[in-house]
């Protein structure tokens, strides 16, 4: 089990660069925009998922919860940062995954074996209910939901809102934060740092308006207040949760050209394309300072590739 201060401070030490974006197609805007780059966090353990992980892995320790148990698709971005855990800070990890076992693992899977995380799959209506095989010792394990959305995983994307205002110019006043979301965790985080002071913009990788009702349950549920001061964007899901248009595949090849900048297909890929269509149409004020949340997820572009036989570029 690892010592639990020194892993504390291990994690207070983990923290991303803020750049600020220079790029010509941001001049006729009038405005400033800065990248909080999670995705640089850890070459394996970034980006939010990082962020929602820290404090679960302490409480476990702290509860001599020597296994990790959670849950996720065969791709799953939460499923490759726990094995990533696991591997880094000597915790055994368990990965129940939705679906039945494939003939040849991708990469996110073939990861995960690799860190010795211990796989099930179950058919999608036990994944569904949740069933945790009979032969699995829950009272040994510390169990993650999906996503890693939970009150200390909110909690720990609370940090990067702290971060940032560290580490901004002198008397900086950021009047947009942008994230992109799929359960609403790191939004709620978001949102629960800034105390209704600028506005949070919440791109959701998913068709439907669903993740509003979400978020605010998770913050009624995990912080008891509710807050006015965000709204969800559900214009830039193309089609829905990873799929894709071809101009999206463009922008993120063309976006990585241009800034050295990489970004993921599913969640910050269209969240990028969104907040340079809204500047487009006049959305963002004149003379505004917007702050977007590089949230990671790049581990998944191998994959995404491989299933969809593009070519992104990371």
């Amino acid at each position: 089990m690892p010592d639990l201060n020194k892993l504390i401070d291990e994690f207070e030490a983990r923290k991303s660069p803020l750049e600020l974006l220079t790029i010509s197609a941001l001049d006729k805007y009038d405005v400033r925009v800065y990248v909080k780059r999670d995705d640089l966090i850890d070459p394996y353990l970034s980006g939010n998922k990082w962020r929602k992980l820290n404090l679960n892995l302490v409480e476990a320790i702290r509860l001599a919860k020597a296994t990790i148990l959670t849950f996720g698709g065969a791709y799953s971005n939460h499923i490759y940062a726990v094995a990533a855990a696991g591997r880094q800070f000597g915790l055994k990890t368990i990965g129940i995954i939705r679906g039945e076992a494939p003939r040849e693992y991708g990469a996110t899977l073939r990861f995960a074996d690799e860190c010795n995380m211990e796989l099930h799959f179950l058919s999608r209506s036990d994944y569904r209910a949740k069933i945790i095989p009979k032969d699995i010792d829950q009272s040994t394990c510390y169990i993650l939901p999906e996503g890693g959305t939970n009150c200390l995983g909110i909690k720990g994307c609370e940090r990067i809102v702290t971060e940032v205002k560290e580490q901004l110019p002198d008397d900086t006043k950021v009047d947009y934060w942008c994230t992109s979301s799929g359960t609403g965790g790191t939004a709620s985080g978001i949102i629960s740092a800034l105390k209704n002071d600028s506005e949070a913009l919440i791109f959701s990788a998913l068709k439907g308006d669903f993740l509003k009702s979400d978020i605010q349950k998770l913050l009624g549920n995990c912080v008891a207040k509710k807050y006015s001061n965000w709204q969800l964007i559900t214009d830039y899901h193309f089609g829905g949760y990873a799929k894709f248009k071809p101009e999206l595949i463009e922008f993120i090849n063309y976006f990585k050209a241009t800034t050295d900048i990489p970004l993921d297909p599913i969640y910050t890929g269209k969240m990028f394309y969104g907040i340079l269509d809204l500047l487009e149409k006049g959305f963002f004020k004149k003379g505004s300072t917007i702050v977007i949340v590089h949230t990671g997820g790049l581990q998944g572009v191998a994959g995404y590739n491989e299933r969809k036989g593009i070519r992104i570029e990371v």
